[in-house]
């Protein structure tokens, strides 16, 4: 199996980041271009789509991708889910580890079940640690957990892998930066993988490809007291 070993982006172009500067210069159109004139608007739009293709045409590199999404705010797992189903979409195959979780199923386990082969769905923690309150046993499920997305990461015949809380594992103690990092070197030049979950570590951060932060804005288990609900948090 071919190792996916590279850890360090690419740098870009100079002119690749001169189109950059050219389209963010050009915006995004509708009321915030300054044009008041039709002709004039469509000039503006016209160079933009220019340049827009242009950037296009000048980043064709493809490689497995290694994206993190961690942050406190909601909609960790649910950004990698949303990846899951677009991967299966396109006929690729797919894995999810869950590591931590596990005391229920959550709907999405049961609305993809109809994959069948092509999704691979293991929920291999007891809980949050409040729940479980057996340190050892939990350190044991999540290693189990690793050993298991090890295999993933290695399996060619699969697209997309996600490690599901695996952050909050890597926050807890209970799995080393390290082995993670070196697990993720197992992966073929075209498998991407999604780690999710709070605390995510400075060493992943720097080798992650794809780094999403979600921040709390506003949540109504804490400021309404609103519980948590099918299809909205399981």
């Amino acid at each position: 199996m071919t190792a996916n070993a590279s850890s360090t982006p690419a740098p870009v172009a100079d002119d690749t980041l001169a189109l950059d500067r050219q389209a963010e210069e050009l915006g995004p159109g509708g009321d915030l271009a300054p044009e008041v004139d039709q002709e004039a608007y469509r000039r503006r739009m016209q160079r933009r789509r220019e340049v827009q293709q242009q950037r296009v045409g000048e980043r064709n590199l493809e490689k497995g991708l290694v994206l993190v999404f961690t942050g406190e705010g909601k909609g960790k797992t649910t950004a990698a889910l949303g990846l899951v189903l677009r991967t299966l979409g396109h006929g690729g195959k797919v894995a999810v580890v869950q590591f931590i979780k596990g005391g229920w199923q959550p709907g999405e386990a049961r609305a993809l079940e109809r994959f069948g082969d092509d999704l691979h769905w293991h929920a291999l923690g007891e809980g949050f640690t409040w729940e479980t309150q057996d340190r050892e046993r939990d350190r044991q499920l999540v290693q189990s957990a690793w050993e298991r997305s090890c295999d993933y990461l290695a399996d060619g015949e699969r697209k997309l892998v996600v490690l599901d809380e695996i952050n909050v594992a890597l926050k807890l103690g209970y799995l080393e930066p390290e082995r993670v990092l070196e697990g993720l070197a197992l992966r073929p030049p075209l498998t991407h993988v999604a780690l999710t979950g709070r605390g995510a570590p400075p060493a992943l951060l720097e080798r992650a490809d794809l780094v999403t932060e979600m921040k709390v804005v506003r949540h109504p288990f804490r400021e309404q007291g609103v519980k948590a609900q099918a299809g909205i948090e399981y």
